[in-house]
């Protein structure tokens, strides 16, 4: 048989797919649907932005303008318009290289999708994460980290090591 299985139509090979495949398949119909953009775009933001803009931007949605068949005179597709969030006043630098951002846009595309960027004020990138205060400690652990702060004399020293002692003592105890 030339060393080529032959499969049986219908037959899919079974085997493991890429989480990104299976995510990528569920959100792209919704991204599409609801903010006319895909996980192509969001997944390769960072290098269409390029590093002027990667970290401060983010693209919300494309706005479709509406196709009125009786008055059907433009030939059928438009570009759209970008909605794109910007940090603070990194938005008056995205205005004036908006231009270069749209052939970008359209270079990723393949074809002219996007006519106009419409920049939103926004906080774009995520803050540090909060880390919660941890609960205190009860019964052995608590009589622990007493006796491991006897002589210190310092308050605030105590505090920040009765702190920490909490933190570390508490993660031992939940393992």
């Amino acid at each position: 048989m030339n060393g080529k299985t032959r499969q049986r139509p219908g037959f899919q090979k079974k085997g493991a797919h890429q989480i990104a495949e299976v995510a990528n398949g569920l959100l792209d119909p919704v991204l599409a649907r609801r903010a006319g953009i895909s996980t192509a775009l969001l997944g390769s933001w960072d290098e269409i932005a390029g590093e002027d803009f990667a970290d401060c931007t983010r693209p919300e949605k494309i706005t479709w303008p509406r196709r009125d068949h009786a008055d059907d005179r433009s030939g059928g597709y438009q570009p759209g318009v970008l909605t794109i969030a910007c940090e603070g006043a990194r938005a008056l630098f995205l205005t004036h290289a908006q231009g270069e951002l749209i052939s970008r846009i359209n270079g990723f595309f393949g074809f002219p999708a996007v006519r106009q960027i419409r920049i939103v004020q926004k906080p774009v990138s995520a803050g540090p994460p909060r880390s919660r205060k941890p609960q205190p400690l009860k019964g052995e652990p608590a009589r622990r980290l007493e006796a491991m702060m006897d002589g210190i004399e310092s308050e605030k020293l105590r505090q920040a090591i009765e702190r920490l002692g909490t933190a570390v003592l508490s993660k031992k105890t939940r393992s």
